[in-house]
């Protein structure tokens, strides 16, 4: 069995999550129609970017989907407490949040912790299974002195414990090898009578290694995109997964004919999006030492070209690893790919490591986005924290009720919990696209109000 990624993390991963609800829209009944038992469509970086850069409403792209599919589940990717945004946010954002989700069309949520704090997971898998979405718990995987098969079956089985319905091993940064992915395939098989699927990227070769090897240990799902949203920081393309994969066990027949019309349309829908693109040709052996996920790795590019500093690119390369260890190893998956990216970023440019630290960084020390793999370079702590003691418990714990003070903030411009869920989760930028909406909707000139100071002469 399929999911099918290509309108979630193969353009999250190839032109920085632009492709629009236009371009979804025109080919995913013909994608619906290919047998996938889900679609992932929704969650990661799409719900920030229809607002921020597309002025799209995030949900009314998953109901339109959703009005379209037939046959294929919807499945979303959903960070555990920080939701769709970079931070952690309070229980009852969360549990309205993934209400409505489900509400509104969701199926499937594959929920991840960017650090597999399991504490950062409960809330959400709790709520999403009283909706009565299905459930399936991701393992972040990361290679570290500290990530073993047996920290990683450990986790799994917390997973478990909180009443996931599958697992998915979430290799993020293509670092999966054929020997773990076929050692861990088989311990989650035999250990849990529960659904196993694999998550990787090609972006340094191993992804399709990677996936023989699940496939002959037995994995029971694989995600891939279609090969015009596939490869390099991408996942493996559908097409020769399917073709190999048939070879092992017998699966459910295609129409090749429809493929081709599938990947037409999708190579002429990315050529619409070349000044995003990250235009990666080939495989880059240096992710298998900076570990850099296919998402980060195309928003470091295009972040670096528009301050003129590409050819820095290879010392950032180089610092991440760097920064990870410091920080105790965290793999690199929003919002802790952006945590360490950043971070690299100025101790490159500024000349001097922490010289400056961004407010993520002293939050992530602080213990804010919960319990990092391995212990953080205790110098480190001091010259960020000094006298200040990190937290203990569960991050979410010492975040007051957000709701109601959000609802007062945004007033009139949330007309409907969705509306509010935007503001909540993406603050000013939410904001400023609820206004905008509204503005648009009654007609104001507020150059007109400015000018009378917020009223109309009489």
């Amino acid at each position: 069995m399929f999911t099918d990624t290509t309108f979630r993390d193969g353009h999250q991963s190839l032109i920085a999550t632009r492709m629009r609800t236009r371009d979804i829209l025109g080919i995913i009944e013909e994608v619906d129609s290919m047998g996938f038992q889900a679609l992932e469509v929704w969650g990661g970086a799409t719900f920030d970017v229809c607002v921020r850069y597309l002025d799209e409403d995030p949900w009314e792209r998953l109901r339109q989907i959703r009005s379209k599919l037939k046959n294929a589940k919807v499945q979303m990717l959903l960070r555990g407490q920080n939701l769709v945004g970079y931070r952690h946010y309070a229980d009852d954002v969360v549990e309205l949040f993934v209400k409505k989700t489900v509400e509104n069309g969701v199926q499937v949520i594959r929920i991840f912790d960017a650090l597999n704090d399991i504490r950062n997971l409960e809330k959400s898998i709790e709520v999403a299974l009283k909706c009565g979405a299905h459930v399936q718990g991701a393992i972040s995987y990361t290679v570290s002195p500290v990530h073993t098969i047996e920290y990683y079956m450990n986790y799994a089985k917390q997973l478990v414990e909180r009443g996931v319905h599958s697992l998915c091993i979430k290799d993020m940064a293509g670092l999966l090898t054929p020997k773990v992915a076929a050692e861990l395939v088989k311990n989650l098989k035999s250990k849990f009578d529960l659904p196993v699927e694999v998550h990787s990227h090609a972006t340094a070769g191993l992804g399709e290694l990677a996936y023989l090897a699940a496939i002959e240990a037995g994995v029971d799902i694989l995600d891939t995109a279609f090969s015009p949203f596939a490869m390099t920081t991408s996942q493996p393309a559908f097409e020769p997964i399917y073709y190999s994969w048939n070879e092992y066990k017998s699966l459910p027949e295609i129409d090749w004919k429809k493929v081709d019309r599938i990947v037409k349309y999708l190579a002429e829908v990315r050529k619409g999006y070349e000044e995003y693109d990250v235009k990666m040709y080939s495989i880059d052996h240096r992710i298998i030492t900076s570990q850099v996920p296919g998402g980060m790795y195309s928003n470091l590019v295009k972040q670096l070209a528009e301050q003129k500093m590409l050819n820095k690119l290879d010392a950032v390369l180089e610092e991440i690893p760097r920064v990870r260890k410091d920080l105790g190893y965290p793999p690199l998956v929003t919002p802790t790919s952006q945590i360490v990216g950043v971070q690299a970023v100025l101790n490159v440019l500024t000349g001097e490591r922490y010289a400056k630290v961004t407010r993520e960084v002293k939050d992530y020390v602080k213990g804010l986005y919960g319990r990092p793999p391995a212990p953080i370079d205790e110098e480190l702590v001091k010259k960020i924290l000094g006298d200040e003691k990190p937290i203990e418990g569960r991050p979410a714990d010492y975040i007051e009720p957000e709701l109601e003070k959000r609802k007062k903030e945004i007033g009139l411009l949330a007309s409907t919990d969705e509306d509010l869920l935007i503001y909540a989760i993406l603050g000013e930028v939410g904001k400023q696209y609820l206004k905008k909406r509204y503005d648009e909707k009654i007609c104001v000139d507020w150059s007109i109000v400015n000018e009378y100071e917020g009223g109309y002469p009489i």
